[in-house]
């Protein structure tokens, strides 16, 4: 009991303090249509095989999911402190692998022909920073590396992308890379650690 009231005061310390960057209760703006027509681009130009209008499509879901998610994670808060909200069961979900597996579902329903979606994490092997999930869009037949990350935990429901290669902010692995070498680690200590 102690323990719960300590962790709920902590988190009351921190919605006080970081109170800043509060969205309003309609959740984070909407995009423009130049964003859209910005990533658009982008996913075009992952190269001549990609069908404009599935660009267009992709990146016409990404902001428009991104705005829906937000409003049905219940996001007025910055991503950590949303966070600490869904680990003490005050908001549904939100977490960036919520983020990460709803979005990728999302873009997964419209069957792409030249686009393909890859899932990663990032920080798995530092200790000092929680690790972050995230859906990547490339090109049908190129890895994750060679794709635009779509991450709309990054900002608290406003979409951010970027390649891949240029998303310095994260050092990105396949999402299955990361969770079978934790699946092994566990296995060779006995230990029934979660998985992220």
């Amino acid at each position: 009991m102690i323990k719960k009231f300590a962790s709920l005061m902590s988190l009351l310390a921190i919605l006080i303090v970081g109170g800043c960057g509060v969205t309003s209760p309609d959740g984070p703006p909407r995009a423009d249509q130049s964003a859209v027509a910005e990533l658009a681009g982008a996913i075009r130009a992952l190269g001549p095989e990609v069908d404009p209008e599935e660009a267009t499509r992709a990146a016409e879901i990404a902001y428009d999911y991104t705005h829906q998610l937000a409003l049905q994670y219940q996001i007025t808060d910055p991503p950590l402190i949303h966070n600490m909200k869904v680990n003490h069961g005050l908001r549904p979900r939100g977490l960036c692998w919520h983020w990460a597996e709803d979005m990728e579902a999302r873009l997964k329903q419209e069957n792409f022909r030249t686009l393909t979606l890859h899932r990663a994490i990032a920080n798995a092997d530092n200790p000092f920073r929680i690790d972050h999930s995230t859906a990547i869009i490339s090109k049908r037949g190129d890895g994750m590396f060679d794709g635009i990350v779509i991450d709309p935990w990054r900002y608290g429901g406003q979409l951010h992308w970027s390649l891949t290669r240029e998303d310095t902010r994260y050092n990105w692995r396949p999402r299955r890379e990361v969770l079978d070498e934790r699946r092994r680690r566990r296995e060779g200590s006995g230990s029934a650690a979660p998985a992220g």
